[in-house]
């Protein structure tokens, strides 16, 4: 078993209070170590939390995490917090099913204060716990932990704004490292660089005031220049937006100098108002293939930790896929513009924003924007596809309805990646509502390719075939073993036993990427003597509601409709309802309405029971069970 030095000795958060700051810089090292080793075994956020070590050592340090309410916005970076507060010994199986999770998660610990995932809202959780704080008369502190990245989000600026004004003690740390996933955008980005590199400023204030402290009278000189403060500030450092919201603004300080980072933690503490610290660190920082390409080592699968290499080969993905094809048809049509959230190479348009800058369009972590703009830019002519996950486009909700659907003739296309099962990210990320959320919005039509001459096809034709919004949902990874593509109708047999029986014992209904797990139930319940047909549909839309004759006079008695998707709101609702006057039987294989646990792919359809081979064991079963009544 390797040692990992003085990490070894450190068993919770209280161990560090009387270590020195060589110490601390000892342990720092440590850790990034230990980090490293694990992920490369285990896969994970990599560059983030290696980024973020010395920053959150020193909030264990200064804060009691069982006591006061630490909250890391997104979680990326939250593996040394886990390490620090008695998880260490669990992440041999972080990520992994029955693992740790990769976010906070409170059921693990009392140090989580709440459940992560999503960018942006840790001053809005902050802020709600702090007045919480307030109004039941306890006292512990509350701080916001937030990336430059995750403040482009419109929800940061809300709760800013809202926490400035309440005067509530509060303090926001932001973790200032020039990235979000890719490359940082927007107006917020150039602020900030703007104040990393005016650290004279604070400098400045810091000596004038030892000086002046130092001598008789001193203390009455501070405050008789104070009202020239502002314009000191004009001059030396541009308008803070942080100071304009209500905010105690405290930095840059070099986030990997644990000594600064603790002393201006301690004066935070000190303000009793909403306080801004401005840490500056580097992604990836002590592991040089990280430093180097930071966006290639946020997300990371398996690697060799001393060539930084990863053990999985490439393959070609939906993602890979879509970029390629939206490449395509962008050199041929001037009209094709592609809008992402912060995700231009998560979504495989790191090649379009390279061949069509013009036409390209990263608004970084603002869902409701991107769909809004979308919006406009087809409402005069264009031809945008905006290509967001689907865990993140339930941001854009709203918009989806307002913006888009409401006029009934605006044709924006919307790229949904990683649909269904996500795997290791688990809860927050899985995107098993994008079904529910969609199909209740009139007019908006949802496409489900299940491989990759699919999604080329129907994404052609939502730009070229359809008046309205177009939904296209696809997953996440490669395709299966079904590679047909059946885009020419809505909905097909494309599975049948016994050509020579009209009705099948047994109907499958399926759609998008768990087609390839139909057609494996399918083959094991043929090999059973069960007549089965597997039928697939491509298109979820209000035009078909109700099924076609053809597909209604061949589904026979008993309907099985396996879904990706959670139980209400699903397509299987839909058929039911469809098919509730014919005296058919229709069972539902789906997730089920709850969140799903972190794991892989695999482990997670076994877990809800929609993998090929436990789907057909629940048909065979019931078969056999209908059979004896």
């Amino acid at each position: 078993m390797k040692r990992y030095g003085i990490l070894d000795r450190i068993n919770s958060s209280n161990d560090l209070r009387d270590l020195s700051y060589a110490s601390l810089d000892e342990l720092s090292g440590s850790l990034r170590e230990f980090i490293i080793d694990h992920v490369s075994e285990t896969g994970g956020h990599l560059a983030s939390n290696l980024g973020i070590v010395e920053l959150a050592v020193a909030l264990e340090r200064e804060f009691d995490s069982a006591k006061d309410r630490i909250i890391y916005d997104v979680g990326h970076q939250c593996y040394v917090h886990k390490i620090l507060t008695g998880r260490k010994a669990d992440f041999d199986h972080l990520r992994q099913f029955h693992g740790i999770s990769g976010f906070l998660r409170p059921e693990e610990s009392i140090t989580d204060p709440c459940i992560s995932g999503h960018a942006s809202n840790s001053v809005s959780i902050a802020l709600g716990m702090a007045h919480a704080r307030t109004i039941r008369g306890h006292k512990y502190h509350v701080v916001a932990v937030i990336g430059d990245g995750a403040l482009s989000g419109g929800m940061a600026y809300e709760a800013l704004n809202s926490a400035g004004d309440s005067g509530e003690p509060l303090i926001v740390v932001l973790n200032d490292n020039n990235m979000s996933i890719d490359q940082n955008v927007g107006a917020l980005s150039r602020h900030l660089a703007k104040l990393r590199i005016s650290p004279r400023y604070m400098r400045a204030k810091t000596r004038a005031k030892q000086i002046f402290g130092a001598i008789p009278g001193g203390k009455n000189i501070i405050r008789g220049i104070s009202s020239i403060n502002s314009a000191v500030k004009s001059v030396l450092l541009p308008s803070s937006l942080f100071e304009e919201m209500g905010f105690v603004y405290l930095g840059p300080v070099d986030g990997h100098d644990i000594k600064a980072v603790c002393e201006i933690l301690q004066l935070a503490k000190r303000m009793k108002r909403p306080t801004l610290v401005h840490v500056i660190t580097k992604k990836g920082k002590g592991y040089q293939f990280a430093e180097e390409h930071p966006d290639a080592f946020h997300g990371v699968s398996k690697f060799n930790p001393f060539t930084g290499q990863g053990y999985s080969k490439s393959s070609t993905t939906f993602s890979s896929i879509f970029g390629q094809t939206l490449c395509e048809l962008a050199a041929k049509d001037g009209r094709i513009c592609a809008v992402t959230a912060a995700m231009p190479s998560g979504t495989g348009l790191s090649d379009f924003s390279t061949q069509f800058p013009t036409r390209f369009f990263d608004v970084g972590i603002a869902e409701e924007h991107a769909v809004a703009m979308s919006a406009g830019m087809a409402k005069q002519g264009l031809k945008p596809v905006c290509a967001i996950y689907s865990t993140f486009l339930q941001r854009g909700y709203d918009q989806l309805i307002h913006d888009v659907a409401i006029e009934g003739n605006i044709n924006a296309v919307f790229a949904i990646d990683r649909a269904g099962i996500v795997g290791a990210d688990g809860a927050t990320h899985n995107g098993v509502f994008d079904i529910a959320y969609l199909r209740s919005i009139p007019g908006l039509t949802i496409l489900c390719p299940s491989n990759f001459a699919e999604l080329k096809s129907m994404l052609t034709r939502a730009l070229y075939h359809e008046s309205g919004a177009v939904a296209i949902r696809y997953p996440r990874g490669g395709q299966g073993n079904f590679t047909a593509d059946t885009t020419a109708n809505w909905a097909s047999c494309i599975y049948k036993t016994s050509p020579k029986h009209e009705f099948a014992s047994v109907t499958i209904v399926s759609y998008g990427i768990m087609i390839n797990e139909a057609l494996l139930a399918a083959d094991l319940l043929s090999d059973l003597g069960i007549h089965v047909q597997v039928w697939k549909i491509n298109e979820i839309s209000e035009t078909y509601r109700f099924l076609s004759d053809e597909m209604r006079h061949s589904l026979g008695n008993t309907v099985y409709v396996l879904e990706d998707a959670v139980c209400n709101g699903c397509l299987g609702e839909c058929l039911a309802s469809s098919l509730q006057d014919d005296h058919t039987i229709v069972r539902l294989l789906n997730t089920g309405n709850r969140f799903l646990p972190h794991g892989s792919v695999s482990e997670i359809y076994k877990y809800c029971g929609i993998d090929g081979q436990s789907v057909a064991q629940k048909i065979y079963e019931q078969t056999a069970a209908d059979q004896k009544v």
